[in-house]
């Protein structure tokens, strides 16, 4: 990957000591140069206790971090926590089979979503949420989103290593 955004990940990564903030905020410019992303969240998931909890989001006054609530089973966590594979919805219809807050989503300008399954060691430890418009995250877009999963991986662990640091 030869993408500026990408040396800006590596650089918050390692040199800015503001973390977990700063490789956040990394992760969201090197996933809206990879994908395009209007709304942009991270949630994570503890597979023990089956508990996501949304740690980052790019819009917090809609989207705020907010605290644990339980994976319930469904279809959307079957496929992603379980078959660890991501998830695509390009119409607000198929947004509203699977998340609630779809007329939320919907107000925002989004009407397409893809949550990108985060696996460290077989488990699924979180997600990288991407919303855009309809029709938005074409099978290239999808194909290019298997890039975020190394740097989600270290800005999950990270986030595990200083879990009280900067919630955004």
């Amino acid at each position: 990957m030869k993408i500026p955004e990408y040396t800006e990940f590596t650089t918050a990564l390692a040199e800015r000591r503001d973390q977990p903030v700063a490789v956040f905020d990394a992760l969201r410019a090197l996933t809206e140069a990879t994908v395009g992303v209007k709304l942009f969240t991270v949630m994570t998931f503890d597979p023990r206790t089956r508990m996501a909890q949304r740690i980052y989001s790019n819009m917090p006054d809609a989207y705020p971090v907010s605290g644990t609530k339980p994976a319930n089973p469904t279809d959307w966590s079957r496929l992603v926590l379980q078959e660890k594979k991501t998830f695509v919805a390009n119409n607000i219809g198929g947004i509203a089979k699977v998340f609630e807050d779809h007329e939320l989503i919907r107000s925002l300008g989004c009407e397409s979503v893809m949550n990108v399954p985060i696996i460290v060691a077989g488990e699924v430890i979180g997600t990288i949420n991407c919303l855009h418009e309809a029709g938005f995250y074409t099978p290239e877009k999808i194909q290019a989103a298997e890039a975020l999963k190394l740097p989600g991986a270290l800005c999950l662990l990270l986030q595990q290593r200083n879990p009280s640091s900067g919630d955004r």
